[in-house]
Order: C-alpha cells, then structure tokens, then sequence
C-alpha cells in the first residue's frame, strides 16, 4: 500500500497526464480576478515548491536528516494571500503557510527591489534539517520567519500568536499618533496592515477567541486597526472535526468584524476575495476570512488517518487537491498546457531534491554555547537613559514639586518614576485594567493619563492574555510598552504570552527580532489577609525558569525608582523581556519600627544611580548572622535586626535581592562567607520559591547544612482575615531562626533574654 505522500504525488501526475482534472469550483475569469497570466504561473509555482517541499521532508525523515513533518499540504491557496498583500504587511503565519512563505519570498525580488534576494527553498531546507544556518532560527526550530520578508517566526500551533498580532496592528496607528520615526525599515509603514492566519481547529483556543475579542472591542470602540485574520479552515484538527458550519456561525456577526469567505482551492477566486478583505483591512478595520482548504497527507509524517477518517473520506480530500484545480484553470484558461504544467511539476522535484542532498551536510549547532547564544538579544544603538533636566522635571511634576521633596512611600515614588521615564522616552505607553483615569487599584498610575494623553495611558480590557499579547506585537513594532497586571494571581491566566512568546523570540529568530517590555504585576502577600488568595498571591515559580527573563522586586521607594528606571533601560537598551513585581502591602508602607518614624519613605532622588542587573543591596556589616531576603522579606528582616541587635547583642547584614533573576551567586556567595549563620527568608511558597534555588546555590558550594536555614511561608493558598498571618513567615519566626542558629554555633555569646521579651510583629 502507498503512503500518503507517494500517493498524493502519483495522482497529481497521473492525473494532469491523462486531463483528469475536477470541474471548475467558480467561473472567474482572469480580469474579474484582477491577475494576469503571469502572476497566475507564478502563484502556481510556489503552490508546487510548497508541495514538492512536504514530499521532500517526509523522504528526509525516513532517512533520520529531516526533524519536522507537519506540512502545508491542501492550504497552498494561501499564495493567494501573499499575492494581495504588500511584501511590507507583517505577516503572523501559523505553521500550514508554506506557500504563502515561499511566494512572498518570490514577489519580494519583483515587489521590493530594497530587498536582497530570498532562497525561499535552500532556507526552509535548511530549517527541516535543522541546520545552524538556518537563516531565521540558526537551527533551533523549523520555525516559517523572515526579517526581510516582515514575518516574524511563529512556533506556536494553538493560536497563541493571535494576542500579539492585534498589538502589531495597533501598533501601527500607534506610531503615526505618537509622531514616532517611521523611515526606519524595521517597522511596516503607516499604511502596511498586520495578516495573521490560523486554523478552524485552533480558532476554539482561549488564547484565539482572546484576541478576536480584543479586535472586535478596539473597533467598536472606533480605534483604527488595520488587521486581517485569516481562518485556513480545513475541517479537522488532528482527529477532531469541526462541526460543518461553525466557523461561519462563529465569527460572521461578530461586532465590526467583518466576515468574508474565499475558496482556497481556487486560487481566483481566493485571490479576488483576499483583495477584498485587504482593502478593507486597509482602511483601519478588522476583517476575517474564512478560508476553505483541505488538508492532506494527515497532521504530519507520524499522523495515520486511516485511524480516524474513513478511506473514503480520505480520497474525497485527495481529489480536491489544490493543484489539481490550479491545473483545471491554467489549462481551462490555455495559460498552460498540460505538459508545461508537468514540467514545472517534475522540474522544481528534480531541482529540491539535489538541494536537499547539499542542505543536509550543512552544519548543525555544536554546542551548549551556540544552542544557548540567542536567549539574550543583542545590545542595539539607542542612547542611554540619563534623566530629565531640571526645567524639564519642574514643569512635568508642576503640580507635585512639594510632593518630591517629602517622603513618599514606594507606590507614590513608581508613579513618579513611570511620570519621568514616559517624559524622557516618548514610545512608551503605560496600559492596563483600571489604569487611566482611575490610576490603577492602588493608584500607582494615578494622573498619567493627565500628563502623556490617552493615547499613551490607557485602559485595556479586562483580559490579561490580550494585555500582554497586545504588548508582544507593540514591542515588536517600536514601541516599548509597561503593561500592568492587577494582581500577581491573574497572570497565570495569560501565562504563555510570556513563556512561549515573548521569551522565545529572540532565541527562534536568531536575535533578529525582539519585544522589550517591563511587565508591571501588583503582588506578593502581607496586605493583613484582605482578599484572600487572588490579591496575596504568593508565589512567582512561574517566571523563574524562563530562559533570558529578568526578574526585579523593589522593597522600598528609593529601590523601585532606581530599579525601574533600569529597568526600562533594559528593555530601550538591551530589548530585554522584563518583569518587575511590585509588594502591594509596601505601596503606602511609611513607619519601619515606630508610627510617624518614616524610615520606609523618601523624597524623590534629584539624581538617578542605576542599579545593575543582580545587583543587591547589603544592610548592616556584623558577622553574627546574615539574612537572604527580598520585597516584604527586607522589610520585615529590618524590623528583626533591630530587635535582635537591642535584646539579644546580635549583628548581622540583611541581603535585598532586588533582582530575583538574574543572580549575582560569586557575590552573594562572598559576603554570606562572612557570616556565621545564613537564613534564607523567601515569603513565597517552600515549594517552587526562590528559596530552593539559593539552597542549593550554598551547599553546591560547600557551605555546612547545619550554618544554614531556610524560612518560607508553608504550602498553602492565602487565606482570608488574620489566618494570613499563619502561613506566611513573621517578624517572630525571623527572630527565632537566628536564635536557634546562634545558639548552635559555640562562637558566638547571647545575651539572655527570655522569649516572651521579643516583640511579635506581623
């Protein structure tokens, strides 16, 4: 018995050989098409290139020189697409779109002299081989993507990529509004539109139906957004068919979305139907087109349909073949004989098959090292932060100038550092539930809007996936976005924007493409168990095993203004992915050990001192104990060391972490060396916290079990009310452990105080 793709290439042969071809689908002529012959033989040709690519990958699998076997077998009328939109149109394709890869590569060289030459084939050759010279991903995933063509690389097979494709298309008009550069190659011009397209199965994911709300919301609401989704709908997922009819009844009375459908086996008339929806999208709106394509040789080389799909059903998908009726219309139209069209057929075979014997000798990525050398992007050329001057600042905190000169607590002092940093980098835009007028829930954003103007402080929807997806396809456009997440709780609904988004961009594009953002996430515990669990979330597991992902905490308003100004820095610099976690119970914090003693506050710095990345800060220089903290660990830490330096003759150092990720381990290292005792204290959770980590960092270095400890708030949710306070760690048990600790070590002298003299702070 054949396989699938022996079959597929048989019948195509067999039939245009003997004119075997299906009836016309629609009677389109060329100029009701508006194509000529030569687009048309082009268009065909890349459908062929496409399809003869499939076969060639399945060959190489079998041959153990191909990694990657999920084709574009049944969608090839996605040419059709690439041949209504400009080379200039930022395309977000999903993985079935090799040949509208493969033909935009090819109008690119008539289309865009500007543009260097693409070897669409060599270079996806490449990418199945997993080759490190792999022009988009350097050989870490067979990923379509192109920084000349304007498609950034997409591995995502659930929709994921949608979120972000509504951020690039804002991110358009953005930029007109904000009077930003737009000579710069790098980002599509003021009349480009953003095409994203996806399958019938995926368009049911979360992720999917996220972003095709936020689309319809940005245009109700009258917001300019130039975008085209493009649903392929070839009836199945894997094994799963979709209901006949739901994609229509879905999405066709969707609110200023508007629906069109085109034929994707025919390629006039999915043509004539793209370029309607183009010059729709053109006009600032959302369109959708829904796609009918088919799909063949199953979901990839391992798939066997026959497990699922009836032979029957099976030979009905192969005898739509599109390039059947590609060949039905060249030949109706006598733009191509039958055996012009074998020989561009046979010809293209021949020609990616000695390709595909030079491409698999190339070479492949060798080592940790050069796996590993995309996670960070490079460094580009934009000039430093270096604050306002002082004409500048008066007349930006005109209203406030006696506010910055008295102490202010940390939530206080990050509005004052978001209001200096938006006035000194104009593309930043600050964005969020509750943001604009409001502030923010905690008021951290308060008068923003005021200063900058609602088209750069504004409220999101209340959807955290569509936040952050639409900060990806801001920050992929020019524009350095700081998204705020309400709560820490709520990120973990929209997780996978940063994980397998945001994060991976720089490493599957080979550096060639980046999305700096600083992602602002109210969180953390301590607020006297007021909201229970959503609003004391505790627990940040979720960022730290990012690769490239930096991770900040400030304790104090000092700390947040120089941390987020590097921050920002980091992301307008060094186009970094950035989280910084604010401590909610911190925000308004004045007193450290006495009401009214304001130590927890401070004016606004006149002159800002950067803070490195793994930069800590070290409170204290005795050698009796030493204390690994962070965020309202510090503080709480300050309020002991107090207490165990008056009653009980102790003097240690408190350690604030401030960067949770990356870590300085050489340093921390040399001056817990110095100490008799270390006690890690990490108010997230003893499992999955950053505790485990800095544990493992000591005794990977030798140091003694018994001169370290460990405190962490237990396994638990936070609860409600005063309950709080018994899973999190507390000024008592912070005392306790240094006690214990001190009085196992012989070195060391304790006053005798009996216990019920410490004083219990929550």
């Amino acid at each position: 018995m054949r396989d699938s793709a022996t079959a597929i290439n048989d019948d195509f042969i067999q039939r245009v050989a003997t004119n075997n071809l299906p009836e016309r689908r629609h009677s389109i002529s060329l100029a009701e098409a508006g194509l000529s012959a030569e687009q048309l033989i082009s268009m065909f040709e890349s459908q062929v290139l496409s399809r003869l690519l499939d076969l060639e990958a399945r060959k190489l699998k079998a041959i153990g020189k191909s990694f990657y076997t999920i084709g574009s077998s049944g969608h090839e009328g996605s040419t059709a697409l690439a041949e209504a939109l400009k080379v200039t149109d930022p395309a977000y394709l999903h993985y079935r779109s090799g040949a509208f890869f493969i033909h935009r590569a090819r109008k690119a060289q008539l289309d865009t002299p500007k543009i260097e030459a693409q070897s669409p084939i060599w270079d996806m050759l490449l990418s199945l081989c997993a080759s490190s010279e792999d022009t988009i991903s350097g050989g870490r995933h067979k990923v379509l993507g192109s920084k000349a063509l304007n498609v950034p690389p997409q591995t995502s097979t659930i929709a994921s990529h949608l979120p972000k494709a509504v951020g690039a298309a804002l991110a358009i008009p953005t930029r007109k509004r904000l009077k930003l550069d737009n000579c710069n190659d790098d980002y599509p011009p003021d009349n480009a539109l953003v095409m994203c397209n996806f399958g019938d199965a995926s368009a049911n994911h979360a992720t999917a139906q996220s972003a095709f709300n936020m689309s319809s919301w940005c245009a109700y609401q009258g917001l300019d957004l130039p975008l085209l989704w493009v649903c392929e709908d070839n009836g199945i997922g894997i094994s799963v068919k979709t209901p006949t009819g739901w994609i229509e009844q879905n999405f066709k009375h969707r609110p200023k979305l508007t629906y069109l459908q085109a034929d994707g086996l025919d390629l006039l008339h999915c043509y004539l139907n793209a370029s309607k929806a183009v010059e729709i999208a053109r006009q600032q709106r959302p369109v959708f087109l829904h796609m009918e394509t088919v799909r063949l040789m199953g979901h990839a080389g391992a798939d066997a349909e026959t497990a699922y799909l009836k032979q029957s059903q099976i030979d009905q998908n192969q005898s739509n073949d599109p390039l059947l009726h590609s060949a039905r219309i060249l030949t109706d139209l006598n733009i191509l004989s039958h055996q012009q069209i074998l020989d561009i057929y046979q010809t293209h075979q021949h020609q990616i098959t000695l390709i595909a014997q030079e491409v698999i000798h190339r070479p492949k990525l060798q080592n940790t090292e050069e796996v590993m050398a995309s996670i960070i992007p490079d460094i580009n050329q934009h000039p430093p932060l270096i604050g306002l001057k002082p004409e500048a600042r008066q007349k930006l905190f005109q209203k406030e100038l006696n506010a910055l000169q008295a102490p202010q607590p940390l939530g206080r002092m990050i509005n004052f550092a978001l209001a200096e940093t938006m006035a000194e980098l104009k593309n930043i835009v600050v964005f969020g539930e509750d943001v604009a007028t409001k502030g923010g829930v905690y008021h951290v954003t308060s008068r923003l809007q005021q200063k900058f103007g609602p088209n750069r402080v504004f409220n999101a929807l209340l959807d955290e996936t569509s936040i952050l997806g639409g900060a990806i396809g801001l920050a992929q456009n020019g524009i350095l976005p700081i998204p705020e997440i309400q709560f820490l709780a709520y990120v973990h609904n929209a997780e996978d924007q940063i994980r397998g988004e945001a994060a991976t961009l720089s490493f599957f594009s080979n550096k060639q493409y980046s999305n700096p953002m600083v992602v602002r996430i109210a969180g953390l515990a301590y607020q006297k168990g007021f909201g229970g669990h959503f609003h004391n979330d505790n627990s940040i597991a979720v960022f730290r095993d990012i690769p490239g992902l930096v991770i900040a905490c400030p304790s104090n308003g000092l700390d947040a203004v120089a941390l987020l100004r590097s921050c920002v820095e980091l992301a307008h610099k060094e186009n970094r992915v950035v989280i910084f976690i604010e401590p909610i119970a911190l925000y308004m914090t004045r007193d450290l050990h006495e009401p009214g003693d304001d130590l927890w506050s401070s004016p606004y710095p006149e002159h800002h001192t950067p803070i490195q990345p793994s930069e800590f800060n070290t409170f204290g220089h005795g050698t009796d104990y030493c204390i690994v903290t962070y965020g309202n660990g510090y503080y709480l830490s300050r309020k002991a060391e107090k207490i165990l330096k008056d009653q009980h003759n102790l003097n240690g150092r408190i350690i604030d972490l401030r960067w949770l990720a990356p870590l300085n381990e050489e340093g921390l290292l040399k001056e817990m060396n110095l100490c008799q005792s270390v006690l890690i204290l990490d108010e997230c959770r003893k499992t999955g916290s950053l505790s485990e980590s800095l544990m493992c960092m000591l005794l990977e270095a030798d140091q003694k079990p018994e001169k370290i400890k460990r405190r962490t708030a237990e396994d638990s949710f936070i609860p409600l009310g005063e309950a709080a306070n018994l899973v999190l760690p507390s000024v008592d048990n912070i005392i306790e452990d240094i006690l214990s600790m001190a009085l196992a070590s012989s070195d060391t002298q304790l006053k005798t105080t009996p216990k019920t003299t410490i004083r219990a702070v929550k």
